[in-house]
């Protein structure tokens, strides 16, 4: 899809209408005056903040005249504007240091997206229908301003906002709101969350946050699972410090080994990658600290806390030596050995896990174990290691537990939730269909959604205030990770609002004002008031304030004191469990793996269609979704590339198109997660299959977290191919035509 499509030429448009208007005063272009005295030509370069993930990266947006369709009072017309022409990442930000990755450049089309909601909307139909009608902003915010004063006035407000997890000062302000009103915190949720790791790192290491990796003086690196250079953690600032490793040192090149049980786009990168059984993979981590220990490079107590949580650490592991190791994991007991002299000998190394590893039943165990074998090494709090970086401010209050709030919903007959508001989230697609999500919100009496588009859950709304698009507003981020300094970043908005759009921030301060009994002390009058007073905390620099120099470069870094690591509870020793998987091996044969996409992640951003036409690193798929088999279970089932397939799970089925890999562990199959929607814009609507559906509800017990990776499924042959699968440069034709 071409930009220029986005940003529609006055003289096309207006000879267009000419042409068709033939006199006819409801066919004339309406021109409106420009906000802003405009120079033709000149391009002006300024500071944003990418939205599409949590790194928090950098832009530098390029801003040039160009004339656009906006809608102003309610009329669509044609304006002259300063808009934003171009992405880039902004070298001076220390988390991406210059670099986009494909979802950032593509982000700009959320701001002249075609199926962008351009005004407020309220529901005319029933609910789900998709029927709205326009209203103004002053009808939209008395209306749900008086229901907050309902709730209030009846005494144990039963109100509840509903987002996705955020470090930054919006989701600050929704918990402040939500305290000030007298209700609880935040209701989060993200269905590839980290919440199993940064409460493994709690318990070994007193950081309840992620960590940065210091690839670029590693020597040697080990993954479990982590897709670092695509979609996982702080992506674009870990290819940076990887591509540091391998090539920025002259005379030395670091070593990758990625272990995992489906190959992602970061095995791909790797020297050597290890396929692994779902479930075992700290198991592996511990056999490699048990040759450590016993050929005596390393003493345990070396391990400190970290080690002291695994039972048996101080013994030696004895009861995870090779052998043994090798036939729970499927890795070979020599391989187990030379990875763990690597390991120890090349340092400074470090491992990483991420992703799957974390997602079955027993993922905090495998997190435990990576901390144990980091520590062990050597690698906490040391060039080449692992660090956590300063945070520049405490993060957002938020609590889990969507699948019981929803349940909470269905089972009484008073909704304890009476208003909801929801905030760039999309339960409905992103949640397993076993947690009934769409029929919970459907018992909640009112709904009031900040969408920009309309999808799965914000059709559900009775109410849409849209947002503007992150380059219309203010935003901010507070990065967890990605730089060995704290960093704060802060943007104005680039170009004017296009539409009769309003940013979320400003209308939940309006309404503040607006309530009969208004917040005492009051919250600031906008938003970048309050980003302001949050900056004021931050040391200077020779180059101004902080503040200042945020609004000028688009994020403030420097050092701060680390606060000291948090008290952890006594905790008895963790021992390996197997995973419990739902449904039985014999028949549900396959672990299911659904993993985020390249282009998508979980489906937030399939409505992009430059990402719907980017293809899939390793597949080559584009514009459709597949199921990745391997090859002896292809060849067992009698399944071809293109061919139909159908995975059942005990919660149902989806259907989609093979691509037979080498690239899986056996009896594994995978589906990238994004395409499927039924309600999300012309690009991704009733495009492909979403296995989000056939998830079984387990969860990781220390955290309540959604175990997206433990369940099995059965695969069969379901026909010949259908033209669902497409791939870059025609190659799916050529399949087709030789079935034909």
């Amino acid at each position: 899809m071409d930009r220029r499509a986005f940003i529609k030429l006055s003289a096309l448009t207006g000879s267009a209408a000419t042409l068709a208007g033939c006199g006819s005063p409801e066919n004339h272009v309406i021109r409106f005056v420009p906000d802003d005295e405009i120079v033709p030509g000149i391009a002006q370069w300024k500071p944003g903040i990418c939205p599409l993930c949590q790194a928090g990266c950098g832009l530098q947006v390029r801003v040039m005249d160009a004339d656009a369709e906006v809608v102003r009072n309610g009329q669509r017309g044609m304006m002259k504007v300063a808009a934003a022409k171009k992405l880039e990442g902004a070298a001076s930000n220390p988390i991406n240091r210059g670099g986009l990755c494909p979802r950032g450049q593509a982000a700009i089309q959320i701001t002249y997206h075609p199926d962008r909601i351009t005004h407020p909307l309220k529901r005319s139909g029933p609910r789900g229908s998709g029927a709205f009608r326009e209203v103004s902003w002053e009808e939209a915010l008395a209306e749900l301003a008086g229901r907050l004063d309902a709730l209030a006035g009846a005494g144990a407000p039963t109100l509840a906002i509903l987002t996705r997890p955020r470090r930054n000062l919006r989701q600050t302000l929704v918990a402040t709101f939500l305290e000030r009103f007298g209700a609880p915190s935040p209701l989060t949720y993200e269905l590839f969350g980290d919440d199993v790791l940064r409460r493994a790192n709690a318990i070994s290491f007193g950081r309840e946050q992620m960590p940065t990796f210091d690839l670029t003086r590693s020597n040697y690196v080990i993954g479990f699972g982590a897709d670092f250079l695509g979609t996982w953690n702080s992506p674009v600032s870990q290819s940076a410090g990887y591509g540091a490793m391998r090539s920025g040192r002259p005379g030395a090149r670091g070593r990758f080994v990625q272990v995992e049980a489906r190959m992602s786009q970061t095995g791909a990168s790797a020297d050597e990658w290890i396929p692994v059984r779902p479930g075992t993979e700290g198991v592996l981590a511990l056999g490699l600290a048990h040759v450590i220990i016993n050929e005596q490079h390393r003493p345990p107590e070396a391990a400190g806390t970290a080690g002291a949580l695994i039972e048996g650490f101080a013994g030696g592991l004895a009861d995870y030596a090779p052998d043994e190791v090798a036939q729970r994991t499927g890795v070979a007991a020599a391989r187990i050995a030379r990875l763990a002299r690597d390991f120890v000998e090349r340092r400074p190394s470090v491992a990483i896990i991420g992703g799957a590893p974390l997602a079955p039943t027993n993922g905090l165990f495998h997190a435990l174990a990576v901390n144990a074998l980091n520590a062990l090494a050597g690698s906490v709090g040391q060039p080449g290691g692992l660090f956590f970086m300063p945070q520049a401010g405490a993060p957002p209050a938020g609590r889990g537990g969507l699948d019981q709030a929803a349940a909470g919903l269905l089972s009484s007959a008073d909704p304890p939730i009476q208003l909801l508001l929801i905030d760039e989230a999309n339960p409905v697609f992103t949640a397993p269909a076993a947690w009934k999500v769409r029929e919970a919100l459907e018992k909640v009496p009112y709904i009031a959604s900040f969408a920009c588009f309309l999808d799965e859950t914000s059709v559900l709304a009775d109410l849409i205030l849209p947002d503007h698009s992150f380059l219309e507003s203010w935003v901010d981020a507070r990065p967890e990770s990605g730089a060995l300094v704290a960093v704060a970043a802060a943007a104005p908005p680039a170009m004017r609002p296009l539409h009769s759009t309003r940013a979320m921030p400003d209308v939940l301060l309006d309404l503040s004002r607006r309530l009969q009994t208004p917040f005492d002390p009051p919250l600031p009058e906008t938003f970048d008031a309050m980003l302001s007073e949050s900056f004021a905390s931050l040391p200077e620099s020779e180059a101004g304030d902080a503040w200042t120099v945020a609004q000028t470069d688009g994020a403030w870094s420097g050092d701060l004191p680390q606060a000291d690591p948090a008290a952890r509870p006594a905790r008895e020793p963790v021992r390996f469990v197997e995973a419990q998987f739902d449904g039985d091996a014999a028949q549900y044969p396959f672990h299911f793996l659904p993993y985020p996409s390249q282009a998508f992640l979980d489906g937030s951003t399939a409505h992009l269609p430059w990402l719907q036409e980017l293809p899939d690193p390793l597949t080559s798929a584009m514009w459709s979704t597949w199921v990745e088999i391997g090859s002896e279970a292809a060849a067992r089932l009698s399944i071809r590339e293109g061919d139909m397939v159908e995975i059942t799970s005990s919660q149902g089925s989806v259907r989609a198109p093979a691509i037979v890999s080498p690239g899986l562990a056996p009896d594994v199959v995978a589906m990238p997660v994004g395409q499927g929607h039924e309600t999300f814009t012309r690009y991704a609507s009733g495009r492909g299959s979403n296995p989000i559906a056939i998830l079984a509800p387990m969860r990781e017990p220390d955290t309540g977290a959604l175990a997206w990776a433990g369940t099995r499924v059965r695969v069969a042959r379901a026909g010949a191919p259908e033209g669902r699968l497409i791939l870059f440069a025609g190659q799916m034709r050529d399949i087709e035509a030789r079935e034909r």
